[in-house]
């Protein structure tokens, strides 16, 4: 994974020109050309031809222009133009494209107004016309914009043929191979590369990635999970059991849950057929489920690990126990359960017997708190998502309140919002507060997550990491906030690549040095 570059930096003029100028420089992976040096490179040439020096970098990298949400670069330029903190009087881009792909094209014009309503003008330096508001201009540049939304959309189209063909050649599209399959490496001549193991990945475009038995003993342990629901008889939670009593575990290692075996029972891949299309979320909209004619499938794509016969007999089990169960005895069993077990999670409800899934809750009656609310069962305060929060907001707040108190005792110069767990050092230079929290998968795994804020628009993020009762903090990691927001996984886990590359303090005295030393350099 490419590491993110700050969403802000200074920039460091070669020459300097009487006019003051940011650049907004965006880099998806739609195409080469576009990558942020060559953006410079032009928008350089353009500040030098017109005399203006850039001050500002503001740039995205990795990220679609498909809408602003996930771009930290243009949502900090906007909010700088917004509160009147900008120190330049244009913003220079590539073209019309690297401004956004907006499917609306009345959103990109949005904030191109709200620039020119402070007073600062935006400059395309690689498309052909001068953004002078002329009409030949504003036409121009709204056939640009209507252009660069087709674009993401004939690419979306071009994407899901691409898809929908592999899976009819019988490909595997991507991702990881479900419990008992492995992926095999195809060459483009139709011959076998090599088996990719967990975390690899193919190299060259050309090769095509074909689904393969795993070990036997997955297998076998796929095909028991099957007979144990049709001809057992046994529910989830007992499955999980005996597997978990076997030290059966699954392909990352760990130990199985309900919710675990009842993906393994849900997956019609293991039947030999290549599904695609199930559901879609296209061009960043809400996703939906789409129906069975919608689908694009490839069957006897390899071979079956269980045939169809049992795979529809196991859903028809499936179906009828959610069938045979009104609401009302759903909420009296889970009301039963709480009581027998003192309290209620996702892990307890899914390696119960003769219990609907956790998510079968959440399905049937909204959310798993509304079928708690339903069966009487108050969470104690640190499974409510609300009181947990706050209690995390007031941690943050306090280390943050501490932090700052520390730094200006040092001699350095920090501003607290204790509200935000915000701390402005020095000329500006903005540091945000989040925890890494332990949690458990229920089988006595312990991992730490960070739940990333899309929202946060600061220069580094300071991570307290949280000991395993989530009650006192035993390290922090000091990062750039966009490689926090831009990276591949979220929540994000503390083994994640972009944490490891962190600046690691055993205590809160190691940054606030390091806060005083740095001299406040924004």
């Amino acid at each position: 994974m490419r590491d993110p570059t700050p969403a802000v930096i200074e920039a460091t003029p070669s020459a300097v020109g009487s006019l003051r100028a940011a650049q907004y420089v965006r880099m998806s992976t739609d195409h080469q050309k576009y990558s942020t040096a060559n953006q410079e490179e032009v928008i350089a040439a353009y500040a030098l031809s017109r005399n203006m020096t850039i001050m500002r970098t503001y740039a995205d990298e990795g990220l679609s222009g498909l809408g602003i949400g996930w771009r930290d670069g243009l949502k900090a330029l906007i909010a700088d133009v917004e509160t009147g903190r900008c120190d330049f009087s244009c913003i220079l881009v590539y073209d019309v494209s690297r401004w956004g792909r907006f499917q609306d094209v009345d959103e990109s014009a949005y904030y191109e107004f709200i620039c020119k309503r402070a007073g600062i003008t935006v400059h395309y330096c690689a498309d052909e016309f001068e953004n002078d508001g002329s009409l030949p201009s504003v036409i121009i540049k709204n056939v640009k914009r209507v252009a660069a939304a087709d674009f993401s959309r004939q690419l979306s189209k071009k994407v899901f043929l691409g898809q929908s063909r592999m899976t009819r050649m019988g490909f595997w599209r991507g991702g990881l191979a479900a419990f008992g399959l492995r992926r095999q490496l195809i060459t483009e001549a139709g011959e076998v590369r090599m088996q990719l193991e967990y975390g690899q990945h193919k190299y060259l475009q050309t090769d095509r990635v074909a689904l393969v038995h795993g070990p036997e003993r997955e297998i076998e342990t796929v095909r028991r999970i099957f007979h144990s629901l049709v001809f057992g008889g046994r529910y989830f939670g007992e499955i999980a059991t005996e597997l978990n009593a076997e030290q059966i575990r699954t392909t990352r290692g760990e130990r199985w849950s309900g919710f675990t075996v009842a993906k393994i029972l849900s997956n019609e891949t293991y039947t030999g057929s290549l599904i695609y299309n199930r559901s879609s979320s296209k061009l960043k909209q809400r996703r939906i489920e789409n129906p069975r004619e919608m689908w694009i499938r490839r069957d006897e794509a390899f071979p079956p690990v269980i045939s169809p016969e049992l795979f529809a007999k196991a859903q028809e089990v499936m179906r009828e126990r959610r069938r045979r169960r009104t609401d009302q005895e759903a909420i009296d069993r889970l009301a039963a359960l709480g009581r027998e077990k003192g309290r209620l999670t996702t892990a307890i409800i899914d390696a119960a017997n003769d219990m609907l899934s956790a998510e079968s809750y959440r399905h049937r009656f909204g959310s798993l708190a509304a079928a708690y609310e339903l069966a009487g069962y108050q969470p104690e305060p640190r499974y409510r998502h609300a009181e947990t929060r706050a209690r995390y907001r007031a941690l943050l707040s306090q280390i943050a309140e501490e932090a700052g108190a520390r730094i200006n005792g040092l001699g350095g110069q920090a501003v607290v919002n204790p509200e935000s767990s915000l701390i402005c050092i020095g000329q500006g230079c903005r540091v945000s507060l989040n925890a890494a929290r332990a949690v458990s998968n229920g089988g006595g795994r312990i991992r730490w997550q960070i739940s990333a804020s899309s929202n946060a628009e600061t220069d580094l993020t300071l991570i307290a990491r949280l000991d395993a009762f989530n009650e006192n903090v035993v390290a922090y990691y000091l990062l750039p906030t966009p490689a926090l927001l831009q990276s591949a996984l979220s929540p994000v886990r503390l083994s994640n690549k972009v944490l490891r590359q962190a600046c690691r303090f055993e205590g809160l005295d190691e940054f606030c040095r390091l806060c005083v030393g740095l001299g406040g350099v924004s």
